[in-house]
């Protein structure tokens, strides 16, 4: 059949338009959203609207006030707003009051070195101690508050939602008040106490620190093995029952020569076997098992061994120091270990834990000759004093060889502990410390701290992942007691006091006067006040604990701060009990470096305070690292910088990406994974949504002020019909994508609607309703139909999407209402949507089988018959049991063809309908074209439509 010259039809055509946008221009409209709500005031919009629902409390642990954010934050910050947007958007009430640990080391650190860059220390160092010490405490607070301004702008720019007109900071006297609150219930269970001990030191910062704030790096160090002279030879042969005509000696290794000076003892194993040995020209004692590798060490072929004992004999035994004048002993302890050295352990109380608790049970002196600084006092050999021991490390080997007790030494490289903000190496150094008791009874539970911790971390607290259970258990294992106190000037004061016979007055009822005072004046009160004026609510008459006599007017005050992982970790009282929000907290949110840190150490006060863990749920995510795997820093010039990642690919595509990601292990981020991946998902999503809008724009919905809308009741929908089965898929997408969000599966809600869009929408749905949108009349029922399911579908795309891409699901509810309601409009405040019950038939599956086995055959048929356009074929499927039939209204469309046939039996098979006329308006071969009063050629539908 000849056809006719085709017209134009296009202008008949619904063809789509919408004012939501191809391109996002993130980085450009975003700041206009975040105006938008910020204008709106949203956070406190949303507590109004979700004042009585059901509460989800989720408490935001602090990130510290010093400098920039960086991808870590952003991670961080992205994954605590899909939880708040989440609970939010679910209909819950859900408080998210950002925070920002203000004390501390590195900002102290951070002012200090400009002090004495500026040339101000010098005046600085010529004020009295308290006048000096709020000289820095003013210049640390202006920092660290220009620094909160910075990271709360960018933490904004990343889209999150949060009480940010009102924060917490550690530095505010109301946030100081309830740490201290929290001190004093520590202080009456009676677990707090100051004890001489060894901590660890930092000595460029000349501050005690705890665990938490240790990195650990490999440092080259001296290992040496020394022979300390048993003081009576006699006595040593009698215990190994040998006669001797030559001195003995104890040998012993250490990799820490500068605490030599302080050694009092020698610690053995009492169950180990001990050999009086001749190596070369020496006779002295080591463990048996361990003395083939000594001898190799010292290049002794043949070691000769005089007689072997077990170290409980040689308990009591004495020996002389090798350089100081004074005599030690022998001891047992149970740490001694035959896996390296000699298995005699040079002990000094003074600088080590275990040395430290054998000094204890022996009556040794906590004896520390290093000073604050890391140089040795005057009771030192004359050739240490004023010495650094890092400088007193190459000084003692040489002394020890002059002298002939150095047997053997070497360099070796190990992994050691520095100071987290110096990056220098830390010393154990005996000092008078406060503490934490983790091993001693709580008055009100009469259990210790550790048996409560270690109960709620295998017991009662969910993890997430589930590996974080017995990585924090194992910490609360064998974690000592927390030392509490530093000695910086830029923290939170202990509110201890010294009376005038030398004595610490510290009692639960005085530390909470203090807590008025911090609390009304903020703790710079304890550098400006008396102790008197701090205790004004004290009455040491109504205080069991007070001592006799006691006379405020004559106490003086102590200077140590509190350490700052003690703050954050009082958070839960300081922030969510005082504020009322809710205690215990439903979700702790952090990296997995905080089970050292922030849960472990805010676990340990709630349960001392409380009797109860401050969290019900810990979740922890991996750290960033390059796309190498290695760890990203300034210095190795592999770290992405926030603000640039925004301005070149904007927050939404960011947060994207973030939601894309299995957290819970470290997380490899490159500058072409946003490019590559992020972004191209995020656009293939986006343009499922235009094409959607696209398509509504001349539809009406009904709502409240327009009940008469253009809504197809999707009740009434055949269970075989296409937009049947749409809604019923998209009932399954957001119950998937709900449970995956109360499951803190964000990667599986970002899976679900990423297929959703990209295959159900975009690859199914939209290209078989396509044809009907542009081509039939605009009133036709089945248009309707479809628009009505297409509104339902970005009204539930919009919320399900709002927490992940937060501008992007609000331009989109904006686009689609814009017209049709008043005032003004934000998907964050809407919640779920309510699905319109569907019945879809059971038989769907068969129907999308069927769907690819037409489109394989297709494809066979481009090549096999030369054809290229679908519309030129139409397909004879098989249907023996008459089950497809059911869906014939769909098929062609659904299959992307001009018509389908049924048949009993056989294979699909393409039929070649190139001699068939074609529609001019639709290019569709539906067996219903002819030529038409216009003289075009044009099926039933499209000629109904033009209207010839």
């Amino acid at each position: 059949m000849t056809q006719t010259t085709e017209r134009n039809y296009k202008k008949t055509l619904n063809l789509p338009k919408t004012s939501f946008p191809m391109r996002a221009n993130l980085a450009q409209n975003e700041p206009a959203s975040l105006k938008r709500w910020e204008k709106e005031k949203l956070y406190d919009a949303l507590q109004r609207e979700r004042a009585d629902a059901e509460p989800f409390v989720f408490h935001d642990g602090p990130p510290y006030a010093n400098g920039k954010i960086h991808v870590g934050h952003l991670l961080n910050k992205v994954l605590k707003d899909f939880v708040v947007r989440s609970r939010l958007m679910m209909g819950h009430q859900c408080h998210y009051v950002p925070g920002w640990d203000c004390h501390g080391l590195p900002i102290e650190h951070k002012v200090m070195t400009d002090l004495v860059e500026s040339g101000k220390i010098e005046k600085i160092k010529s004020l009295d101690d308290d006048t000096r010490r709020m000289a820095i405490r003013r210049a640390c607070k202006t920092y660290a508050e220009k620094q909160i301004k910075t990271q709360m702008v960018q933490m904004k720019r990343l889209l999150t939602v949060a009480d940010y007109d009102d924060p917490y900071l550690t530095m505010n006297a109301r946030y100081e008040r309830a740490v201290i609150d929290v001190f004093a219930e520590m202080v009456e269970q009676g677990l707090v106490y100051r004890q001489l001990k060894p901590v660890h030191w930092s000595i460029a910062n000349q501050t005690a620190l705890a665990e938490a704030e240790l990195e650990y790096e490999d440092r080259e160090d001296p290992s040496i093995y020394v022979d300390f002279a048993a003081e009576d030879g006699a006595a040593v042969a009698d215990r190994f029952g040998v006669t001797l005509t030559d001195a003995p000696s104890f040998m012993i290794w250490t990799t820490t020569p500068w605490t030599l000076p302080a050694n009092l003892a020698i610690a053995v194993h009492e169950r180990f076997r001990y050999a009086l040995v001749r190596l070369g020209d020496r006779l002295t004692v080591v463990a048996t098992e361990l003395l083939e590798d000594i001898a190799k060490k010292v290049g002794v072929e043949s070691p000769e061994i005089l007689a072997e004992v077990d170290g409980k004999a040689l308990i009591g035994l004495t020996y002389q120091h090798p350089f100081c004048s004074r005599t030690g002993r022998i001891v047992a302890a149970d740490y001694v270990t035959a896996e390296d050295g000699t298995g005699l352990v040079h002990t000094a109380p003074g600088h080590g834990a275990d040395d430290y608790h054998t000094g204890l049970r022996e009556g040794l002196e906590v004896y520390c000759p290093v000073q604050d600084d890391g140089t040795y006092d005057e009771t030192v050999p004359a050739w240490l004093i004023g010495l650094s021991v890092w400088d007193a490390n190459p000084k003692v080997m040489a002394h020890l060889r002059e002298s002939g007790h150095m047997v053997h030494d070497y360099m070796f490289t190990h992994s050691y502990p520095h100071d987290w903000r110096s990056k220098t190496p830390v010393i154990f150094r005996g000092t008078e410390q406060w503490f934490v008791a983790v091993d001693k009874e709580t008055k009100r539970e009469n259990t210790t701290l550790r048996t409560m911790a270690q109960k709620a971390a295998t017991e009662t607290v969910q993890f997430i992942p589930e590996w974080g259970r017995n990585r924090l258990a194992g910490m609360l294992e064998t974690r000592p007691d927390w030392c509490l106190s530093r000695q910086r000037s830029w923290g939170l004061p202990i509110p201890a006091f010294k009376r005038p016979d030398g004595e610490v007055f510290m009692t639960a009822a005085s530390v909470r006067a203090v807590a008025e005072a911090f609390g009304a004046r903020g703790s710079d009160a304890w550098f400006t006040e008396s102790p008197a004026d701090l205790l004004a609510t004290y009455d040491a008459a109504s205080d069991s604990e007070a001592p006799a006599g006691l006379d405020v007017n004559t106490l003086e005050k102590m200077y140590d701060i509190f350490d700052v992982w003690f703050e954050s970790g009082s958070s839960w009282n300081a922030v969510m009990r005082q504020r009322e929000i809710g205690y215990p907290v439903d979700l702790y949110l952090e990296g997995s470096d905080q089970h050292r840190g922030w849960f472990q150490l805010s676990l340990l006060p709630g349960l001392a305070a409380t009797g109860e863990p401050p969290f019900k749920t810990l979740l922890t995510h991996g750290f960033m690292v390059d796309k190498d795997g290695k760890k990203m820093s300034k210095s190795l010039g592999n770290a992405l910088d926030v603000d640039e990642l925004l301005k070149h690919y904007g927050a939404d595509v960011c947060r994207w990406w973030v939601s894309s990601i299995s957290f819970e292990h470290d997380i490899k981020i490159d500058l072409s994974f946003f490019k590559e991946q992020a972004s191209d998902s995020y656009r293939k999503v986006r343009n499922t949504l235009r094409f959607l809008a696209s398509n509504l724009f001349d539809f009406v919905p009904c709502t409240a002020d327009n009940p008469d809308g253009m809504c197809v009741d999707l009740k009434s929908l055949a269970p075989t019909s296409v937009d049947a089965w749409v809604m019923g898929e998209a009932d399954r997408v957001q119950r998937e994508v709900l449970d995956a969000y109360g499951a803190y599966d964000f990667r599986a809600a970002h899976q679900a609607i990423f297929n959703f869009c990209n295959e159900t929408l975009s690859a199914v749905y939209c290209s078989t309703v396509k044809d009907r949108l542009y081509c039939d009349t605009p009133n036709s029922e089945r248009r309707r139909i479809t628009q009505t399911v297409m509104w339902d579908l970005l009204e539930m795309l919009s919320r399900l999407l709002a927490p992940l891409v937060p501008h992007t699901a609000d331009e989109m509810y904006r686009s689609l209402w814009g017209d049709h309601r008043s005032g003004e409009l934000c998907v964050h405040t809407a919640t779920v949507m309510a699905m319109p019950e569907v019945s879809v038939s059971e038989h769907w599956p068969a129907v999308l089988d069927m769907r690819d086995l037409v489109m394989k055959a297709f494809d066979t048929a481009k090549s096999s018959q030369d054809l290229d356009d679908p519309m030129d074929a139409g397909a004879s499927i098989p249907d023996p049991d008459g089950t497809l039939r059911a869906f014939e209204a769909d098929l062609a469309d659904l299959f992307g063809m001009s018509r389908v046939t049924f048949k009993d039996a056989g294979d699909v098979e393409i039929i070649d309908l190139r001699g068939e006329p074609r529609c001019e308006r639709s290019k569709k071969r539906d067996g219903s074209v002819t030529e038409r009063s216009d003289g075009g050629m044009l099926s039933d539908r499209d000629a109904a439509a033009v209207g010839v």
